[in-house]
């Protein structure tokens, strides 16, 4: 079978993970754990198959986490616009409560998945964000047929990602995890894309964990 095996992780954690702010194409990097979550990782992925590529978002927190895995084996780390998170316009930089109290109607449309309404202030659409990706995994997997990539982005990624594969609608309730650099699984094939596994965080047992 014409396939490429794809490990997707989302990058380590941030400080603005941690008070639930829309990061959004904000520029925000890895904090200590984020950093130590990436190393893990790093170690994880060096004792399975080897990689053939690394692609990343060319948003620092998804490039510190993809560069700790491209330094362990001694591969390139190459950016990609199309694996940016979603652009949020005025949702960036404000909590959530923050965004139900100030834009009570736009925060609405957010949480009941509306695909068509746009952030203000210059967001992204569910719709088009789901183009971007789509077009960004096929473009990718197509160019490593037979081998094993990994693709660093961001949370909202990795939801549409997990979406494409099951063939989950936009408007599905999540019921999947898309927590910090856990290690998800996908098989591409020019004609299909299918869910091998998901949310492997067994590296990030935190009784193996040193003090940051």
């Amino acid at each position: 079978m014409q396939a490429t095996r794809i490990v997707a992780i989302r990058h380590g954690e941030t400080a603005w993970n941690v008070d639930t702010r829309i990061q959004g194409q904000l520029d925000i990097p890895l904090n200590a754990k984020g950093e130590w979550q990436a190393a893990q990782l790093a170690e994880a992925l060096a004792k399975q198959e080897p990689l053939h590529a690394v692609y990343t978002s060319d948003l620092q927190r998804a490039h510190q986490t993809a560069t700790a895995v491209a330094v362990r084996q001694q591969l390139e780390v190459v950016c990609h616009p199309g694996l940016r998170e979603r652009g949020f316009g005025a949702f960036e930089g404000k909590t959530f409560a923050e965004i139900a109290n100030d834009l009570p109607e736009d925060s609405l449309r957010w949480r009941t998945r509306d695909p068509v309404w746009t952030p203000p202030q210059g967001g992204e659409s569910l719709l088009v964000m789901e183009k971007r990706v789509r077009l960004t995994l096929d473009e990718l997997a197509s160019k490593h047929i037979g081998q094993h990539i990994a693709l660093f982005a961001h949370g909202g990624v990795m939801d549409l990602l997990y979406r494409i594969a099951t063939h989950q609608g936009l408007q599905a309730p999540r019921t999947w995890t898309l927590t910090n650099t856990a290690i998800n699984r996908l098989l591409w094939t020019p004609d299909s894309v299918s869910l091998v596994g998901w949310a492997d965080t067994s590296h990030l047992n935190e009784a193996t964990r040193d003090e940051i």
